[in-house]
């Protein structure tokens, strides 16, 4: 099995150090609904940890929540809420989401608050080496005193730009960074030899990294976005406070979702929630949009080809459902696992894997109609479905009376548009999503269809 490595910008051998895989995924910060890029990169690792079992490996597959963090604490603020009221919403949100894209649980979902003391005793050690130093109230790495910094972005320290920022006269460089933040007026905080505070954002990754997987990891996944700096500074500080080098063997990247001509952010306001997305498509079809353009690609959103993975789930149920002829020449799958194989083996490539199973589809098909056993290659495709994570359920049919009401929903809603009344309009819509019902206004009126 090869995949293709970051740090050395090239497809390697993945042999990991031990007898069971290393994985650390970096999760979310929660301070909102997550959004489809979360999707991209969620499912994206569900299918690599999904593989690796299938291959027999042992997975520990360690994922992260960001729970404090300026953005918590401005979105707490807006709200008029306590900021742990806000996580606590924003992490059953996540489960609900992931649950519903089939996105297998973490070993472990450590949270940053959880982990002051590892936190704090990481940050002691960093100082004592000569990596650190304090600076009213706050503590800083010191980029100089690791000469391999930019390894992962493939750059000299020198050559590198940082954004000023309020702090930079606090800092011995600018491309220094934040270990612990001191408190702020107003601001949650804990104690630390150096002062109140909290934790800056990259130490949280290595303190709960090598908390619960040890030293030196096997993977290390996460958007690309997430390279410089983040993973930068991890890098440095986990090298720097271990001694250990690599800190990570093999490091993952899936590449950005883009709408339109722009990559989807919260920045950047051109969100689609995961809840809206699973209103209009099932999770499969969903899974399938994702996972039919390679990882480390561009993905770019697109209702069009959301609905066309739609009826190429339409197309494996139903070869799943055919009966054959029991008894008869026995079709053989072989062909279509090694296929299978051959391309997640290299580098993940789900888009070639899932062509073969599309052709085994298609195998399956033509057998029914000569008559062939087809049991066991049936056998197979499921086998194959549950690797990409699919759930194979059937989209949900409505009563004669659900479809009334959506109808009677729907009519209100364009009422409410007519008279302007944009808020009572969101409200039926939202109404209708939670329901499971997906609306597009169009030049002929407003359509709709149950994704799920």
């Amino acid at each position: 099995m090869k995949i293709f490595n970051t740090l050395s910008g090239q497809k390697e051998d993945f042999t990991p150090a031990g007898d069971e895989v290393k994985m650390y995924v970096c999760g979310v910060t929660v301070y909102d609904l997550c959004h489809f890029g979360h999707a991209l990169c969620y499912v994206s690792f569900d299918v690599v940890r999904r593989y690796l079992e299938y291959r027999g490996y042992r997975v520990k597959y360690v994922q992260n929540f960001t729970d404090i963090d300026d953005k918590i604490i401005n979105r707490a603020r807006e709200r008029g809420i306590a900021w742990k009221d806000l996580v606590e919403k924003y992490i059953v949100e996540y489960f609900t989401d992931t649950d519903a894209l089939n996105i297998k649980r973490a070993t472990i979902y450590p949270r940053a608050t959880e982990e002051i003391p590892r936190i704090l005793e990481v940050i002691r050690v960093l100082l004592e080496k000569g990596h650190a130093y304090q600076s009213d109230g706050s503590v800083y790495f010191r980029v100089k005193s690791f000469p391999e910094y930019g390894k992962l972005t493939h750059q000299s320290a020198d050559d590198m730009r940082v954004t000023a920022t309020a702090e930079a006269e606090k800092k011995e460089d600018p491309l220094d960074f934040a270990l612990w933040k001191a408190v702020k007026p107003g601001e949650p905080s804990w104690p630390s030899p150096w002062g109140d505070g909290r934790p800056g954002w990259h130490i949280e990754c290595t303190a709960m990294s090598t908390g619960h997987l040890g030293n030196s990891l096997d993977i290390h996944g996460g958007g690309q976005d997430l390279i410089f700096p983040h993973h930068e500074n991890e890098i440095a500080q986990s090298e720097c406070y271990t001694g250990v080098v690599p800190f990570v063997r093999t490091w993952m990247h899936n590449g950005f979702l883009q709408l339109g001509t722009d990559k989807m952010s919260k920045s950047l306001g051109n969100l689609v929630t995961i809840k809206e997305a699973l209103a209009r498509n099932s999770s499969d079809a969903i899974r399938l949009f994702i996972i039919s353009s390679y990882y480390r690609m561009p993905l770019k959103y697109s209702t069009e080809a959301l609905d066309a993975a739609e009826n190429g789930l339409d197309r494996l149920r139903q070869a799943l459902k055919a009966e054959g002829k029991p008894g008869g020449a026995m079709l053989d799958a072989a062909p279509f696992t090694a296929r299978f194989v051959e391309y997640m083996d290299d580098d993940f490539n789900a888009p070639q894997a899932v062509a073969a199973m599309f052709d085994l589809v298609r195998e399956i098909n033509r057998g029914n109609e000569k008559g062939l056993d087809i049991r066991d290659a049936q056998n197979t495709l499921r086998e194959l479905a549950g690797v990409i994570g699919f759930t194979l359920q059937e989209s949900k049919k409505l009563s004669a009376q659900e479809e009334k009401e959506i109808e009677a929903l729907i009519a209100a809603r364009n009422e409410y548009r007519k008279a302007k009344e944009w808020k009572l309009a969101d409200e039926v819509r939202e109404r209708l999503s939670k329901m499971g019902v997906a609306i597009e206004d169009t030049a002929k009126g407003t359509v709709w269809k149950v994704a799920r």
